[in-house]
């Protein structure tokens, strides 16, 4: 699976940007996609996911300004990214995962062996 990512560049704060990703390749086992960012000095992060059924979350931090969504038939991911601050600045991942419910089914976990991520974009809020 190859997935390649739009969009990313500089915003002014209180600004919005749109990014999407765009996955090729065999997505058989392929069931949800999503974004991660990694801010300068920081680990990696979660942004948000969307499964192939559509059940999207975003992380709480970002709820109300960020929304993710996603054509699954043209395997496609979308994240609307408003009101922009200055901390918002990062390198945006998008993945590609195939995901499994946890034996006493409380939790989802990824499958090993089918996670996949892009090349990352570069989201920069300044003046």
């Amino acid at each position: 699976v190859q997935l390649q990512a739009f969009g990313g560049g500089l915003a002014q704060p209180g600004g919005s940007l749109r990014l999407s990703c765009v996955a090729s390749g065999n997505m058989n086992m392929i069931n949800r996609m999503g974004w991660y960012r990694q801010a300068p000095g920081k680990s990696r992060e979660l942004v948000g996911t969307i499964t192939t059924d559509g059940d999207a979350n975003i992380a709480d931090s970002l709820k109300g300004r960020f929304t993710i969504s996603g054509d699954s038939a043209k395997n496609t991911v979308l994240l609307h990214m408003s009101s922009l601050k200055p901390e918002d600045t990062a390198v945006y991942y998008c993945n590609a995962d195939y995901i499994q419910r946890g034996d006493d089914g409380s939790y989802w976990y990824k499958v090993s062996g089918y996670d996949y991520w892009g090349q990352g974009t570069l989201v920069t809020v300044s003046s």
